[in-house]
């Protein structure tokens, strides 16, 4: 016999930090009234039950979460709580900062980005940590990859969906003999490109190049370590910041 999963009845802020202050009471925290709070709120509803937890008791919710949860469950919930910039930031941060540097990690969230998405990760990322997101990637990250990355959050891009056929077809053949056609890769062609050019147009050049030199560039991206961690789908959408 099936059975049919109702959704949980959503409930005001206040009522959300109430029953997480009662979570947090007795032996223990009851972690799965937390989880199934948390997880069914948005970005700005969980922002809302933050600010009701503070007025009501005085004290920061994201601290009491840190100190009542462990483990991947407290990984998951403090991210949850945080706005989308934030949890960009604190994601970047360990992976600059750990004992094992995650570069690709720091690289999906970077250039998976739009380049205001960047900005305002960027500006809360110093707000979190008292350091520049530049100086880490400096420090961090070497050759290719560091080029790559610095040329992400630096360079500001057309985030429009307008493309210019002559110049999509114009960088499909730079790539083209910037990779396929010559013997080693030529990164600063594929870096320069992908770090300025608009989604929008980075879609249009990976049609072009496919449909003219019948091979995916993301193929061709996967033989470069450093642009193979690059490469994302140019038509997928990057995450929303309403999440």
């Amino acid at each position: 016999m099936s059975t049919v999963t109702v959704p949980p009845v959503l409930t005001s802020p206040r009522d959300d930090a109430i029953q997480l202050y009662r979570a947090f009471k007795g032996l223990g925290c009851d972690t799965e009234a937390v989880v199934h709070i948390l997880a069914h709120r948005d970005a700005t509803q969980r922002g809302l039950i933050q600010q009701e937890y503070r007025a009501t008791y005085s004290e920061d919710l994201v601290k009491r979460l840190s100190s009542e949860l462990s483990g991947n469950v407290k990984r998951a919930v403090l991210l949850w709580v945080q706005d989308p910039a934030g949890r960009d930031a604190s994601i970047v941060r360990q992976a600059l900062s750990g004992n094992v540097v995650d570069l690709k990690a720091a690289t999906e969230v970077i250039c998976s980005r739009t380049p205001s998405q960047i900005q305002h990760f960027k500006q809360v990322y110093f707000a979190m940590f008292g350091v520049y997101l530049e100086q880490d990637i400096e420090y961090q990250a070497s050759g290719d990859h560091k080029k790559l990355l610095l040329a992400y959050v630096r360079v500001p891009r057309y985030e429009g969906p307008e493309v210019e056929k002559a110049m999509v077809e114009k960088d499909a053949k730079a790539l083209f003999k910037a990779g396929e056609k010559k013997l080693g890769t030529d990164e600063n062609t594929f870096i320069r490109i992908f770090s300025e050019k608009s989604r929008a147009h980075l879609a249009a050049v990976s049609t072009a190049y496919h449909s003219v030199y019948g091979n995916s560039l993301q193929k061709v991206c996967l033989h470069n370590a450093a642009l193979s961690y690059s490469f994302f789908d140019p038509g997928c959408d990057t995450q929303t910041y309403a999440n």
